[in-house]
């Protein structure tokens, strides 16, 4: 009690100590024009970096030979898995998605890099060494223009608008079951593209590929093979605002109509998995294609697209392994949003898979069917977002041998996105 009357008596003579030694603050206008001499720290400040949600925090020295711009993003999910009867069959509760991206150019804007790198076990897998597979994207490109540009390195394949879409732009919890048969995912190569592009009117876009055809980080083909693929996109009406063609729903409510069509072909030559980048080791090499069909139309809040896409090979069944088998066929997704308010948005999705005749014994359905309608609340665009789904799923012709009685008929989920 003593040392803290001490202590009290003693803080009004500090204070007016203090008070004494301080000099007077700078009226406003004399503190402004002291700031505006500092050129130093102005400097200093202008070399901060830009943090801006949705966009990233951005680094460049003062001399602006560099820049890099670093962004994260997460994605929590909880699900619940429900048979015929309704009865729950499973739980999920997990991180879907975490990962770090790093974006910027090199001594000149006209070499630009991105890296992406994934961490949860949905985006890792594992690789051929029985390692985790982190990497997702490590590109450079160089762009002497807006109109054209050539990558080096490992990414997506420019294939189906569905895919090209990020993962974190997408106005359902994931994307749809026809996507998730055809999709050509990521792979190692050359990468090419062309834009013909006016502000009002029509624009085409040409995007292409050479690479390896075994899918992300894989260190060599050992039979010579190699993957091809182009894609055309063409703009009746101009360009999506913001790179809309590339986010799914209409939350910037486009004031004019914006359409996208576009098509696509993959050949995959001496394929040595059973989805050409992806999917089990095949006894034996195929050769197969792959094409897509896409559509994109955005007006007022207002989005409808529709994906077409099949895969060919001619011998798609092993003799001498009934397990292993390609899945030919085709598939139509078809799905529809409106924002009804600023920051609500309501979407349905109806997806199909149509095996072709001779899969269907090793599928086990002659159709299979998914229902899907979501609602989802934006808070910072897609860079903070929570969505909720439902989907219905149905079998046409089902063999219970393969597909048992008690399938998962219903999936609910829940879903938080938080991004930088």
């Amino acid at each position: 009690m003593k040392f803290l009357r001490t202590l009290l008596l003693a803080l009004p003579l500090t204070a007016t100590t203090l008070a004494r030694e301080l000099p007077a603050p700078l009226p406003p206008t004399a503190a402004a024009d002291s700031l505006a001499e500092d050129t130093e720290l102005l400097e200093r400040l202008h070399n901060m970096p830009n943090i801006e949600i949705g966009k990233g925090i951005t680094f460049q020295p003062k001399n602006k030979w560099m820049e890099l711009t670093l962004r994260f993003r997460m994605q929590n999910l909880i699900g619940l898995t429900f048979d015929p009867n309704f009865s729950l069959t499973a739980t999920e509760a997990r991180v879907k998605r975490v990962r770090l991206r790093f974006d910027g150019y090199l001594y000149s804007p006209k070499i630009v890099y991105s890296i992406q790198l994934g961490f949860s076990g949905h985006d890792t897998g594992k690789s051929k060494d029985g390692g985790s597979n982190i990497v997702r994207d490590a590109i450079v490109y160089y762009v002497p223009s807006p109109a054209w540009n050539i990558g080096f390195g490992q990414t997506k394949i420019k294939a189906n608008r569905a895919h090209i879409n990020s993962s974190g732009a997408l106005q359902l919890i994931d994307r749809s079951i026809v996507n998730g048969e055809f999709n050509p995912d990521r792979d190692f190569g050359l990468f090419g593209e062309y834009n013909k592009s006016h502000n009002q009117g029509f624009s085409l876009s040409f995007k292409g590929s050479i690479t390896l055809g075994e899918g992300r980080n894989t260190a060599k083909s050992h039979n010579g093979g190699l993957s091809y693929t182009g894609r055309l996109e063409l703009y009746p009406t101009g360009r999506f605002s913001a790179k809309g063609e590339v986010i799914e729903g209409d939350y910037l409510h486009e004031k004019e109509v914006k359409i996208l069509i576009a098509g696509a072909y993959s050949f995959n030559h001496k394929a040595q998995k059973t989805h050409g980048q992806r999917g089990d080791a095949l006894p034996q090499s195929r050769n197969m294609g792959t094409y897509y069909a896409d559509f994109v139309l955005k007006y007022r809040g207002l989005a409808f697209c529709a994906d077409f896409m099949g895969r060919t090979c001619r011998r798609p069944i092993f003799e001498n392994d009934s397990q292993i088998w390609i899945y030919r066929g085709c598939g139509l997704n078809v799905q529809t949003s409106y924002l009804v308010a600023p920051a609500w948005e309501i979407a349905l999705r109806n997806a199909t898979l149509f095996p072709s005749h001779e899969i269907r014994p090793l599928a086990g359905y002659a159709k299979r069917n998914q229902t899907t309608i979501g609602v989802t609340r934006y808070i910072i665009g897609h860079s903070l977002k929570v969505q909720a789904d439902v989907s219905y799923n149905a079998y046409k012709e089902r063999n219970p041998t393969i597909i048992a009685d008690k399938f998962d008929r219903w999936h609910m989920r829940l879903q938080l996105e938080l991004g930088l």
